[in-house]
């Protein structure tokens, strides 16, 4: 196996230097910032602490290794893919671990596969600088398999999702969904909380409910909860609306968050369920998504 990266920022060099303590001896790269005055020395610099050998060209990087890592940007993940339809082989592993979405992967995918390379849409679930080559990987894609034999020996922690381009992203900006917008509301939340002083008591009320529970438990008595009483708990965060504006805060998380409370109001669990609540949040879920089939007929 010879193992290329194209793209060497960040995410690259800190599997490179992973990977290398592991055993890899040499690796290949090319970054096409290499001749930016400003990024240059610190390229090189990188590539000489991972002892990867920066070479002239992404051709160059394909045609060496049988295993190259296209590290990106994921708004030229596919105009990088496309620039190298020639230099696709029979036995190349193609790997793009950007952020590009579920629909750019599968393009990607099919001008890797059209010219008899296969193909791993690689989802990176963690901190680089923390795990480095031993970020949790997500995979799909017909060259999965081929990707997890090669390296897993290396440390590297692969998980199979499915053959399927576009599976492991999806995975991803899913996951994104909760992890990015979680910060949001924790800033409005301590926002508020640090303008009327009391942030230790908030806190400390919000750590014993979330922990009291493993997070599988708390999210099915949430949104099982909040369907049942959905209206009076809209009306209940119009009131810490109300006080976010009259303390000159944004509250465009709490708007977002009460406009889904009224969303699930519209499914009246209460006349549905005779005062009782759904036991799990699929069925929840499934009469929201119904009620949406709905709004788009």
């Amino acid at each position: 196996m010879k193992l290329g990266f194209v793209g060497f920022g960040e995410a690259a060099y800190e599997m490179a230097t992973g990977l290398h303590s592991e055993g890899i001896e040499k690796i290949y790269a090319f970054d096409a910032l290499l001749d930016e005055p400003k990024l240059s020395d610190r390229i090189r610099e990188r590539a000489s602490k991972a002892n990867v050998e920066l070479v002239g060209s992404a051709e160059e990087v394909m045609q060496i290794c049988t295993i190259v890592i296209a590290a990106v940007p994921a708004n030229k993940t596919l105009e990088v893919a496309q620039s190298l339809t020639d230099s696709f082989k029979e036995n190349l592993v193609y790997v793009d671990v950007s952020a590009a979405t579920p629909e750019i992967k599968k393009q990607v995918a099919s001008a890797v596969e059209d010219e008899g390379s296969l193909f791993v849409d690689a989802a990176m679930l963690g901190p680089l600088p923390v795990y480095k080559h031993k970020v949790p990987i997500s995979a799909s894609g017909n060259g999965t398999d081929l990707f997890i034999n090669n390296l897993a020996g290396y440390g590297m922690q692969i998980t199979k999702i499915s053959d399927h381009p576009g599976d492991a992203s999806a995975l991803k900006l899913i996951r994104s969904i909760y992890m990015k917008g979680i910060v949001g509301l924790m800033v409005e939340f301590l926002e508020a909380a640090k303008t009327y002083g009391v942030e230790e008591q908030a806190i400390r009320s919000i750590d014993e409910t979330m922990n009291a529970k493993t997070f599988v438990e708390t999210m099915n008595r949430l949104v099982t909860g909040s369907a049942l009483h959905a209206k009076r708990r809209a009306v209940e965060l119009g009131g810490s609306i109300e006080m976010l504006r009259e303390s000159n805060l944004d509250a465009s998380i709490s708007i977002a968050a009460q406009k889904k409370l009224e969303r699930l109001a519209e499914l009246d669990i209460p006349e549905k369920y005779k005062g009782s609540k759904p036991d799990t949040w699929e069925e929840v879920l499934a009469l929201l998504m119904d009620k949406n089939e709905v709004y788009n007929t």
